[in-house]
C-alpha cells in the first residue's frame, strides 16, 4: 500500500525531483535547428571580434595628429584620396591631411587612427573641413574589443537563444553539439473528460489539461506524445501507463492522484513498482501533486484541476526536463513586486497565485481557485506567498515567478 500522505515543502519536493534527473546524452544539429536547445560544448572564440580595427560609422578615416590645431576659427581641410565600403580594404597609406571616405564596418586604412562622422564635416567636392580636434582612436571600433581570441563566451549548459545563434554563426559553427531532448507522454485521466471536439454533456467537461501541458512542452521546444483520455478504470489505465512508460522518457498524467474512490494512479504506481518521491506537497494549489520514478523514468501525477496542473508543471516538471537536457538554469525567473490589491486569505501552505505583472506591481489574474482556467490565460507570473502568512495588503512586497521567459535562473526562490 502507498504510504500515508505527509506533506513536504515545495523546496524539498523540487530537490527530490531534481536529484533523480539524468541527462540523455548529446547530438549534433544544424545551426538553424539549434534555437531552444542546450549546449553541450563551450563556445570558444576562434578569433578576435572584430578581427580588425574598423569604422563604426559612415564618415572619413583620418590621422588624428592632423587635427590637433582645429578650432572654429582655424578649420582644417582634408583631401579625400579613396572611398571604401564594408568588406573592402583600401590600399592607401594616409599622409598629412589626407582622408579615406569610409562606410560602417570597413577596416581602417593604413595610417588612420580616427573617424570623423559625416555630420562633423563640411564637404566640398573631394575635400572637407573640420573645426575640432580628434583624439587617437576616437570613433574607432578596435580589434578584439567585443571578444578576444581564446575567450570562453558561452558555457556548457546554456540555452541557445537568438543571441547565441549569432555568436555561433560568427565563429563558423554550422553544426552545434546539444543535449538530447526527452520525449514526454501526456495522459489525461477521468471518466468526466471529453475530447475538445465533443459536445458538452451533463457531468462532463472538455479536456483542457492535455492541450495545456502540450503547449507548455512546446514552449520549451520538447517533443511529446499524446495518449488521449483514460476513463477511471484501473486495469485499462494501467495498460496505457505501462505502454507510455516504455515509449517515453517521462510520462505526465493529469487527474487521478487525489484520495477519491476513482483516483487510481497511486495504485498504478504500486503495481509498476515505482518509487514514489512524494505524494503531497505543502502548497496551494496542487497539494496532491505526486511524482514517482519507474525504471529510471519519471511519472508526474499532476492534479486534474487546471490551475493546480499548470502550477505543478512549472514548479516540478519544467526543471526536471531542463535538468535532463543538461541546462544550468532550470528554475523559473524570479523577481519581487508590490501588490496592487489586497490578498487577505491566510496561507497555511505556500501559495502560488496566477497573476499579472507589469514590471513594478502585480495583482491576481482573477478567479484563483485550483479549478480556475481563466486566470491561467490572463497570467504572466505567479505570486509566491510563504506558508504561515496571514494575508497581504496593497503595497506589500512579494516574491514573483515569471512565466513564459525562455531562460530562467539556477537557484530556487524559497
Amino acid at each position: 500500500m502507498m504510504e500515508q500522505r505527509k506533506p513536504i515543502s515545495v523546496a524539498e519536493a523540487i530537490n527530490r525531483v531534481i536529484d533523480h534527473a539524468q541527462t540523455l546524452g548529446e547530438e549534433t544539429v544544424d545551426l538553424f535547428e539549434s534555437f531552444g536547445r542546450i549546449l553541450t560544448e563551450p563556445i570558444i572564440a576562434e578569433h578576435d571580434v572584430p578581427h580588425f580595427d574598423r569604422s563604426p560609422y559612415d564618415g572619413f578615416a583620418i590621422r588624428s595628429v592632423d587635427t590637433a590645431s582645429a578650432t572654429g576659427d582655424n578649420r582644417i581641410e582634408f583631401s579625400v584620396v579613396d572611398h571604401i565600403g564594408a568588406g573592402i580594404v583600401s590600399n592607401k597609406t594616409l599622409t598629412k591631411n589626407e582622408a579615406v571616405r569610409i562606410m560602417t564596418g570597413a577596416p581602417l586604412p593604413s595610417g588612420a587612427d580616427a573617424i570623423v562622422m559625416f555630420e562633423q564635416t563640411i564637404e566640398s567636392g573631394d575635400s572637407f573641413i573640420i573645426r575640432k580636434p580628434f583624439d587617437a582612436l576616437e570613433n574607432v571600433s578596435l580589434q578584439g574589443e567585443d571578444v578576444k581570441e581564446g575567450e570562453e563566451i558561452i558555457e556548457v549548459g546554456s540555452l541557445i537563444h537568438p543571441g547565441t545563434v549569432a555568436l555561433l554563426a560568427t565563429f563558423g559553427y554550422d553544426k552545434v553539439r546539444v543535449a538530447k531532448q526527452p520525449v514526454v507522454g501526456i495522459l489525461s485521466t477521468g471518466t468526466e473528460l471529453l475530447d475538445v471536439s465533443e459536445q458538452l454533456a451533463p457531468g462532463k467537461i472538455r479536456n483542457s489539461n492535455g492541450p495545456m501541458i502540450a503547449a507548455q512542452l512546446a514552449r520549451m521546444g520538447i517533443c511529446f506524445k499524446m495518449y488521449g483520455l483514460s476513463a477511471d478504470d484501473l486495469e485499462s489505465s494501467l495498460e496505457i501507463v505501462k505502454r507510455a512508460a516504455k515509449e517515453t522518457d517521462c510520462l505526465i498524467t493529469t487527474g487521478g492522484v487525489s484520495v477519491g474512490d476513482f483516483d487510481f494512479l497511486p495504485a498504478i504506481y504500486e503495481r509498476l513498482g515505482a518509487k514514489v518521491l512524494f505524494n503531497k506537497v505543502a502548497m496551494r494549489p496542487g497539494s496532491v501533486t505526486t511524482v514517482a520514478v519507474a525504471n529510471g523514468r519519471y511519472l508526474f501525477g499532476l492534479s486534474g484541476n487546471p490551475s493546480a496542473c499548470f502550477t505543478g508543471f512549472e514548479l516540478f516538471v519544467r526543471p526536471a526536463l531542463l535538468k535532463m537536457m543538461g541546462a544550468d538554469k532550470i528554475y523559473l525567473p524570479q523577481t519581487t513586486a508590490f501588490l496592487a490589491e489586497d490578498f487577505t486569505k491566510a496561507n497555511p501552505f505556500s501559495r502560488f497565485i496566477r497573476a499579472v505583472y507589469d514590471g513594478a506591481s502585480i495583482r491576481p489574474a482573477g478567479f484563483n481557485k485550483s479549478n480556475a482556467v481563466s486566470s491561467i490565460a490572463r497570467s504572466n507570473a505567479l505570486i509566491v506567498l510563504p506558508g504561515g502568512s496571514r494575508g497581504f495588503k496593497v503595497g506589500d512586497k512579494v516574491d514573483v515567478l515569471l512565466l513564459g521567459v525562455e531562460e530562467g535562473t539556477g537557484k530556487w526562490i524559497l
